[in-house]
């Protein structure tokens, strides 16, 4: 049965960001579900209990967005992780977005590179923020929360440096589970990225409860995570501090 643009379950809807696209004025549209189970992710409600989030009708979205044009770019489509949405509608939402006129920032924890190569080649994404969760070796599986096959996430890596669209990577800094030498570490493995993001750790609402009382770094913590990693990724930034 031929997919529609109404098979993708949209549970979150911020009408209206600034932050999500540097540059950009974006709709950023949430979908459930993760296979990771990073234990400072603040967006656990999306994968524990779904279904207390209302399905974001399209025609809603549809509607917002081109009464809008004038003023808004386009989407950022988050969760959760796409990619596991890539059988129940995913391409074709994405399609119908770009139809409608509007550009895509894609956000995904690279988990399935087949299913990046696959936005990439149909031309259906315009930017891709890709996380890494930490160093791409045994330390991952403790930021990720499960066991990770970094195989993929190396091919994906490649996949989205190749790809030749503006792209990000992205790392969450957060205190007791990366250090500076986990961010240079990452940092050499993506040496020549196009833009390198330290996120500030959020600590309302983690998975892991333990991570609620964690202060964030502080900004001269930041910046000297940001000198580390710049002989590597000379455009690497801070976002959220």
């Amino acid at each position: 049965m031929k997919r529609t643009p109404m098979d993708l379950e949209i549970r979150g809807f911020v009408e209206s960001s600034f932050l999500d696209w540097d540059g950009k004025i974006v709709s950023t549209l949430y979908v459930a579900g993760c296979n990771f189970r990073c234990p400072f992710c603040h967006n656990s409600g999306l994968i524990e209990k779904p279904q207390d989030y209302e399905i974001i009708p399209l025609e809603r979205i549809e509607q917002f967005m081109l009464e809008r044009k004038d003023f808004l770019d386009g989407i950022c489509l988050t969760g959760g992780e796409p990619c596991m949405h890539k059988k129940r509608g995913l391409f074709e939402f994405l399609r119908h977005i770009k139809d409608l006129g509007f550009q895509i920032k894609f956000d995904s924890n690279g988990t399935d590179p087949e299913c990046l190569k696959d936005v990439i080649d149909q031309k259906l994404v315009d930017y891709i923020a890709m996380d890494i969760k930490g160093p791409l070796d045994e330390r991952y599986d403790k930021l990720s929360g499960v066991k990770t096959d970094l195989s993929k996430i190396k091919q994906s890596i490649k996949i989205v440096m190749e790809s030749g669209i503006r792209y990000e990577f992205r790392t969450t800094v957060v205190p007791t589970l990366l250090e500076t030498k986990d961010i240079e570490d990452i940092a050499k493995y993506i040496a020549g990225a196009e833009k390198f993001v330290f996120q500030q750790f959020v600590a309302a609402h983690t998975w892991d409860e333990s991570l609620r009382s964690i202060k964030p770094y502080l900004r001269e913590k930041l910046d000297e995570m940001v000198e580390a990693s710049k002989p590597y990724v000379a455009n690497t930034l801070i976002r959220g501090a």
